[in-house]
Order: C-alpha cells, then structure tokens, then sequence
C-alpha cells in the first residue's frame, strides 16, 4: 500500500474499488530495492562463512524468508477467492511484470495440476514471465557491469524459491525435483541459453538463430529432472501453508558453495561387515585372562 500510495503523489496511482463494488487489497509485499539488499544480505550470510551462533537470528534479519511467506500468503488469497469462493480477480503492481508475474504464476500453480508437470512449468514461465514482459536482463544485470545497478533485483529467483517451498509441502504433486529448479536459476544468469536474455519477447524474437533454449537443455535429459515420487492423478488444488515456522532456507542453492552449510559424507568407504564383526567374534571366542 506504501507503493501505491508513493506512485499517486508522483501522479500515477491505483485503480480504486468504486468501478469494481469493491475495495483493493494491498498484500504489503515490498519493492524491488528490499528484494536486492534482502538477498544481498543472506548472500552474506551464507558465503564465505557462516557465523553458527547466531545463525538464526542472523537469518531472520535478512527478511528473506519472511518475503516469500508474503508471495505464498498473495498467492493462497488469490486461490482462495477464485477456487473457493468462485470470484474474477483483477491483480497488478506498479509495473505489472514483477510482483504480478510472481503472483499470477503461483497461483496458476496451485490451482492446475497442468502446471505441475515438467513442461507444464516451462509453459507456465513462458507465459506469465517471458511473454509478460518480464525484464530478466534488466533484473539480472545481463551485459551490465555496474554491480549497484538500482534495478536489479531477484524477482524471479524469489518466484523459483517459493516454488521449492510448495514442493516441500506436497511432493509428490511435481512432476519435477529440485535439480531442475536449481538448473533454472543456474542458467538464468550463466547466459549460456537465450531463454532468459533480453527485457522482452520482441528483443529475444531479434536474437532468434543465435542461441539454444534452456528447455531444449532439460528436455534431452528427462532422467535428470523428474521426481521419482510424482502422482500424476493427483490433480488436487493445492492450499499451501504461507507460515514462516514452516518455511526453510533452500541451502541446496543459496549455501552450496559453502561446505559448512552442507550435510556431507566421509570419503572413505564403509568397512564392510566381515571386517567390522571380526574384533567382536575374536574378543568372544578369546581365553579369559589368568
């Protein structure tokens, strides 16, 4: 509502809820400006060390959890109004390819099954992000070698984020495992494919022939990316739980590079069970001491 409220005393505004016998409701998510320092700051704490004692606390003042709780808390509202309560919504921020994107593909996601499915999701970015009019180049810094750049932003990491959240709630309703999320993210600035360049359709339609698509990547390698728990009849509504005490840090993306972060094992091989059983078996059979 801040926003909002911002973007009326520089002459823009909102849409009141007079011409709709409504009244708007403000989901209180916050600008792009707090979306960046949030991520920078958990950047910080995750990488190159991590300060244990304080991890907690340290976690929670970066907000960055508490932001996604917000999108998954918008986007159950939205699911609520149009599946239970069977009501049109009409749904945008400031721009309408930030927030709105996040929002209207979390819904979507909740509500069809279709979505869910490896190339459903591809649809689903291709439609509510790309085809939107997202600015992934402008978000992401592409070509762009001023690091306080003040519009950059992880919108669409957020997005990606808040979708792991909802797979560890209901995993056996994705098609797709979290590889092929971090994949995603991965080549969303590795800029190895066109799929996430340019600011618009009409940009990437002018670089056509001159790079691959991700999803041609992913396509060629089902075995990678599929969830081996998946139920494809599962074709429920899904009702997230937007709580923050059910939310976790996805350290499998934002902590792999820090070895304190991840669980780990030994590299050396187990004993087998022959070798591990035979002190016991001696020390059984063994004379008594005289």
């Amino acid at each position: 509502k801040i926003n909002a409220l911002a973007n009326k005393a520089r002459g823009g505004g909102y849409e009141g809820g007079s011409r709709y016998q409504t009244e708007p409701i403000f989901l209180n998510i916050a600008n792009i400006h707090v979306m960046r320092e949030s991520l920078r700051t958990l950047s910080d704490l995750c990488f190159p060390a991590v300060e244990s004692t304080h991890w907690l606390s340290n976690l929670e003042k970066t907000q960055w959890l508490e932001h996604v709780r917000l999108l998954l808390s918008g986007a159950s509202q939205i699911v609520d109004f149009m599946d239970d309560k069977q009501t049109s919504v009409l749904l945008h921020c400031s721009d309408g390819w930030d927030r709105t994107s996040q929002l209207c593909s979390l819904a979507m996601l909740f509500m069809d099954p279709f979505y869910r499915t490896t190339g459903g999701f591809q649809v689903l970015v291709e439609k509510e992000w790309l085809a939107v009019g997202h600015k992934f180049a402008q978000r992401c810094g592409h070509g762009d070698a001023r690091s306080d750049n003040d519009q950059r932003a992880p919108i669409f990491v957020q997005f990606i984020d808040a979708v792991w959240q909802v797979t560890r709630q209901f995993p056996s309703a994705f098609e797709f495992n979290e590889k092929f999320l971090v994949v995603i993210l991965d080549h969303l600035y590795s800029c190895l494919f066109g799929t996430f360049l340019a600011n618009s359709d009409q940009e990437r339609t002018k670089q056509r022939g001159q790079s691959h698509s991700l999803w041609d990547y992913i396509n060629n390698r089902p075995g990678n990316f599929s969830n081996p728990g998946f139920v494809p009849t599962d074709t429920s509504v899904l009702h997230p739980v937007a709580s923050t005490h059910l939310l976790r840090l996805w350290t499998s993306y934002y902590g792999r590079w820090n070895p304190d972060v991840q669980p780990r094992k030994s590299t050396r091989a187990a004993p087998s069970k022959k070798s591990a059983l035979m002190p016991i078996a001696e020390t059984r059979n063994s004379p008594h001491p005289t």
